[in-house]
Order: structure tokens, then C-alpha cells, then sequence
């Protein structure tokens, strides 16, 4: 099986910590020389110590809040003038929990701009880099609630959503490029967004945090939570020419949880 990853150059979103940080590791491991694009500069200089360079291996950094899509479409500008992408991987914090009838018609405005507006902006500026090596990945980290909408995360599951048929659309008119667009929908994952969540709930409920997780563990067949480095395996693969024939699909990580076949 064919995974090596040398000579490719990754753009990994959201990959100061958690599950990007992970698949930031994981394609590191298999030879690509990886760009981390977050917020926190003290973060993003920490995690790039990180990367693995044993192939020699040559890994940098942007800086951007995905609140600012005008300052996102500059730096992703700049930087491919300089550095193709071959593989690129839309991932970021979801929105603040709630119900759709509590959400401001700002919170769906913002979270639209923060998912799909700076996925396609990055995607429309890798495209040219992957059609010209005929080798492209675009791996977006979205959620099993574009299956089975979760209760309580409206703004999330609702722009996922867009996302989801943004991806397959896109899917259908690059794979002629030798282009892949495909999705994971993660699980409950251990990050400090899920702690954060549970720790919400807990307060809301008037219960302790344990108790929020062995509920949550009991809908899931595996009775675990998922660890970052495991939808960092399924990212690796994606990217991989392994699954040049992987097009179009949005790829449950979920140890089972999602209800439909």
C-alpha cells in the first residue's frame, strides 16, 4: 500500500491542538512537509516543534483568525506563491452549543464565514497547485450531525451541513484533476472542546462531569471516546495516494455511535 507522503506539501487548519494538531503529526510521520494554520502564534510555534523531520521534513507556520476572512484570503494568497499545495485540510472549532431558536442571526453569520466562506477560499487558492502536480487532497474535519442532527448544536449542525454538499459538489468537478474531496465526521473526540461541552452540560444539568461522560459513553458501541490520533489515521489515509479512488464521501469516526447504516 502505497502511503508515503514525500514531496507533498500539507496545509492542516485549526492544528494548534486536538485533532488537528494530530493529522498535523500523523502526515508528518508519512513524509509531508506540513504548514499549520491557527490563531494562537505561542501554540502554533509549540506544535510545529513537534513534527516529525526525520525525512528532512520542512514544516512552518501561518497565523490567522478564521473570523477574518479577508485576512485569511491574504495570507493563504501569499503563501502559495510560493508553496504548492497538495493537501489541505479544513478543520475548526465548532460553535458554541445551543437550540436554533436561541441562535442570533450573527452566530449562523459567523460560523457560515469561519467553516464554508474560509474553506473555499483556501480550497480556490490550492486548486491550481494540485491540478498542475494532477495530485489533490481536501479533507474536511466536519461532523456525524450532517447524518443525525445532535441536539443542542444547531449553529454547528446546520452550516456542517452546507459544508457537507459543498464538498461533494466540489468533489464531482475536480476529481477529473486527480483531485479527492472527502469528509470525516468525528465522533465524540477527547479535546478540550468536548471537556469544555460536558463541562457545560454538567453545570446546566446541575450534574457532575462524570456523570455527563457515562451517558455519553453509553450511546457509543465502543463505550470510549475517540482520541484525536485516531481520526489523524483516517485523515493520513485520505490523504495518501492509497485512496486516490476515495471521492466524495463523508467517512463516520465515530466508534459506532451514528444510527444509520
Amino acid at each position: 500500500m502505497h502511503l508515503s507522503l514525500e514531496g507533498k506539501n500539507a496545509l492542516v487548519c485549526g492544528s494548534s491542538q486536538g485533532i488537528g494538531l494530530a493529522i498535523a503529526e500523523e502526515l508528518a510521520l508519512m513524509g509531508a512537509n506540513c504548514t499549520l494554520l491557527a490563531r494562537n502564534e505561542a501554540a502554533l510555534q509549540t506544535a510545529v516543534q513537534t513534527l516529525d523531520i526525520a525525512l528532512r521534513q520542512q514544516h512552518g507556520y501561518l497565523v490567522a483568525d478564521f473570523s477574518d476572512t479577508q485576512r485569511v484570503q491574504q495570507i493563504i494568497e501569499q503563501h502559495v506563491q510560493h508553496t504548492p499545495i497538495h493537501i489541505l485540510i479544513n478543520n475548526t472549532g465548532g460553535p458554541p452549543p445551543g437550540t436554533v431558536t436561541e441562535a442570533t442571526e450573527e452566530a449562523f453569520k459567523l460560523a457560515f464565514d469561519q467553516h464554508l466562506i474560509v474553506n473555499h477560499i483556501l480550497a480556490r487558492a490550492a486548486l491550481p497547485s494540485m491540478k498542475a502536480a494532477q495530485y489533490g487532497r481536501i479533507i474536511n474535519i466536519i461532523s456525524t450531525s450532517i447524518r443525525i442532527p445532535i441536539n443542542n448544536l444547531a449553529v454547528s449542525g446546520t452550516v456542517r451541513g452546507a459544508v457537507a454538499m459543498w464538498a461533494k459538489l466540489m468533489a464531482n468537478e475536480v476529481g477529473q484533476y486527480n483531485i479527492t474531496v472527502n469528509n470525516i465526521l468525528p465522533g465524540s473526540t477527547r479535546t478540550q472542546r468536548l471537556q469544555s461541552m460536558m463541562e457545560a452540560t454538567a453545570q446546566k444539568r446541575k450534574l457532575a462531569v462524570e456523570d455527563i461522560e457515562k451517558e455519553m459513553l453509553r450511546e457509543i458501541p465502543l463505550r470510549r471516546f475517540a482520541e484525536p490520533s485516531e481520526l489523524a489515521a483516517v485523515a493520513a489515509f485520505l490523504a495518501s495516494p492509497a485512496a486516490s479512488y476515495v471521492n466524495g464521501v463523508s467517512i463516520p469516526v465515530d466508534g459506532g455511535k451514528t444510527g444509520t447504516i
